[in-house]
């Protein structure tokens, strides 16, 4: 196995060697015009966007996400801590629970395997600030383009049941999780997060042990996976070892102090003349539709027509609508919206468009989903997180003799 150790040297290697190549960058119209594109290929990946090697966080180039399921070699890769074990020997490596639970548990692969009923669930994890490099004005934290997501297929066991196994005491107000990612020094706060015990009793958040029906890549946290359908990536702990059930409101930076968004607006919208006062922690996924195909900056013929496709999504309602236009929102088409894999899945949409004039041309897109939620023309917050604005795509209109 490679290990994270290995690795920052495979990367710190190939950074340089992807200088000296050319591939073309994955942008969307709104990007950062200082938005670098250094692609690196680490072990069990296909070439991925490099954003930082110490943490290492690399995200998934759009032509992947024509798949459904976002392929494991290609999904992206996001840690807040550089100092990750150097290898996870399964033969002695235990998920323990403890805090407030009549029965302590100290369980290992095989006892989630056999001792426990297995689920699956097709759910989105996305990064909380993915596609930060296009607010306006930029703000600081790592530049994700529209790469700092997957979809997958997880199977693992309901946290329900461990909680339930672990006999948790009444009064319990929290649980919290910590992976086998440790902080390079003692300065920098260990990674944990935390959930309401209600909510980690819910029945759908899991702790999964495969991805796509393989073992999860040590790189989005073999061995185990802490998935919260619905939620943004940030409370999906990787690596997870340690389950704490207390009896208080769990206190930490990273719940604290980090991943705050204005509290009570949907999107975490704010404008940098009026910053929010009350904060809270970031929570549900809102609604958001991308385009994927053609890619920004195509060349298209005039009068012929042209398959667009995309993704919607959001935090569970489910979407049930997506518009198109190409006169800056005067007037709107609906999409075709593909089979739901899940409420919890991305949905794909598809749209016929037949350009009828050379020159320029943008098509932008809306998602609506059941709750009513749509998307705004404008959309900042001081962390760039939840972007959910009107996304654009620009395209070239040619006459094709």
């Amino acid at each position: 196995m490679i290990t994270p150790g290995r690795l920052l040297f495979y990367i710190a290697l190939l950074t340089v060697l992807s200088a000296c190549q050319s591939r073309p960058a994955e942008t969307s119209s709104t990007a950062s015009d200082s938005t670098e594109t250094r692609y690196v290929r680490v072990p069990g990946k296909d070439p991925l966007r490099l954003l930082s090697d110490r943490p290492p966080n690399l995200e998934t180039p759009l032509k992947y996400f024509l798949h459904d399921l976002t392929p494991n070699e290609a999904f992206f890769i996001r840690w807040h801590l550089s100092g990750l074990p150097s290898s996870v020997d399964t033969a002695t490596f235990r998920l323990e629970i403890k805090g407030q639970v009549s029965q302590p548990l100290s369980l290992s692969l095989h006892d989630l395997k056999t001792k426990f009923t297995a689920v699956k669930m097709v759910a989105l994890c996305a990064c909380a600030g993915n596609a930060r490099s296009t607010f306006k004005p930029g703000v600081p934290g790592a530049q994700w383009v529209n790469g700092g997501m997957g979809n997958a297929e997880w199977t693992g066991v309901l946290l329900k049941d461990i909680l339930e196994m672990a006999g948790a005491k009444a009064g319990a107000a929290s649980v919290s999780f910590n992976g086998l990612d440790a902080p390079p020094m003692s300065t920098v706060p260990d990674f944990v997060k935390s959930l309401t015990y209600p909510h980690s009793m819910d029945g759908e958040v899991m702790i999964a042990y495969a991805m796509n029906g393989k073992p999860l890549p040590l790189l989005n946290g073999y061995p185990l996976k802490l998935v919260v359908p619905g939620w943004y990536a940030t409370y999906w702990v990787g690596m997870l070892s340690e389950i704490n059930v207390l009896a208080d409101t769990f206190k930490g930076f990273w719940m604290d102090k980090a991943y705050l968004v204005p509290k009570g607006v949907a999107n975490g919208h704010e404008t940098p003349e009026a910053l929010a006062k009350d904060l809270e922690p970031i929570n549900k996924m809102d609604v958001r539709s991308i385009f994927v195909s053609p890619e920004p900056g195509s060349i298209l013929a005039k009068g012929t027509n042209q398959h667009i496709e995309g993704l919607a999504f959001d935090g569970g309602d489910g979407i049930t609508k997506v518009e198109l236009s190409n006169d800056r929102g005067k007037t709107w088409q609906a999409a075709r919206l593909h089979s739901a894999l899940g409420k919890y899945s991305w949905r794909r949409w598809s749209y016929e468009f037949t350009p009828i004039k050379e020159g320029t041309d943008t098509l932008w897109v809306k998602a609506t989903n059941a709750a009513g939620a749509t998307q705004p023309w404008h959309h900042w917050n001081r962390s760039g997180y939840m972007r959910n604005e009107i996304e654009s795509l620009p395209l070239k209109v040619i006459h094709e003799n």
